[in-house]
Formats: C-alpha cells, structure tokens, sequence
C-alpha cells in the first residue's frame, strides 16, 4: 500500500473535519435583544428577519410544524431562563410570529420578565392553566409542563394594499 505524501494528508484530513457536522456554537450576544424584543412585542415582527437570523446562529430548523419553523436553542438563556427552541412562522398562517419554549412554567418565566424587564402580564381567562398577556401583546402560555412565550401580529397589506 502506497503512503500520501505529507502535504495531501494533511489536505485530506481537513477535507474530512470540513466534512462532518459543525457542532453548535454558543448563543450570539445578541439574542436577548433580538429575540427577548421580538418575545415581548417590542419590535416589527418579519418571520423573515427570524427565520434569517436563527438559520445564522443556530443553523437550520430541525422541524416543520404547526405553520412553523422550529430551532433548538442550546445554552440559549432568556431573562435568566433556559430557552430550549425558538419557533418562527412559516407563511402558511394569516399572522406572523416568533415564539420561544422555556425550560420552565409560565409562572416563573413572568417573574422573571417582571424582575429583569418590569414588562406585567395579566391573566386574560379563568381557565385552569391561564393565557397571560402583556399590554404589547405578548403572551406566555403552557405548553405541556413548559412555558411558551410569543408575539404573533397580522401580516401586513402588500404595498399594492396600502
């Protein structure tokens, strides 16, 4: 068997570290502005501009579903709780939304919004696991034993529209 001469092994060796999967990266020092802003209502919402910036950072969506795109987020971290995926809509809904699932329950994640942020809920049902609500439109809700957070606006008219 012939050997490589060290110059194409050390090629072929980049060629196959290039070839395997890229492990994730720490979240971008942005994300709390970007998407903690985009959460609570603060900002335009473009699925689009979501989407982009996931794909960026988090590289592709594991999934579509429920009109949806949807990241993992690890070591992601919002208002001091841990953020598991990032949910981005997908156009095949008549809003558009970016929504966050937290390892945590609603109750614990609206402290802790209103101790970072100062942003209050209110409960907008009676029902047993209630739909809060800021003033900006920002809900939390339960998802299972979590909490999901989200914006969701309707889309805006076509220019032809406006």
């Amino acid at each position: 068997m012939r050997c490589l001469p060290p110059s194409l092994t050390a090629v072929f060796a980049l060629s196959l570290l290039l070839a395997l999967p890229a492990t994730q990266a720490a979240p971008p020092t942005t994300f709390g502005t970007v998407i903690g802003s985009g959460l609570l209502c603060r900002d335009e919402t473009s699925n689009r501009f979501y989407y982009d910036y996931m794909v960026k950072f988090f590289g592709p969506p594991y999934k579509r579903e429920g009109g949806a795109w949807w990241f993992r987020t690890e070591d992601a971290r919002l208002w001091g709780q841990e953020i598991v995926e990032v949910i981005v809509s997908d156009d095949s809904w008549p809003m558009v939304f970016v929504g966050a699932v937290a390892e945590s329950t609603p109750e614990k994640l609206e402290e802790a919004i209103i101790a970072q942020d100062g942003l209050r809920y209110a409960k907008i049902d009676n029902s047993r696991f209630p739909v809060r609500q800021a003033a900006l439109g920002s809900r939390i809700v339960y998802a299972d034993r979590r909490a999901k957070i989200y914006c969701a606006k309707f889309k805006p008219l076509p220019p032809a529209l406006r």
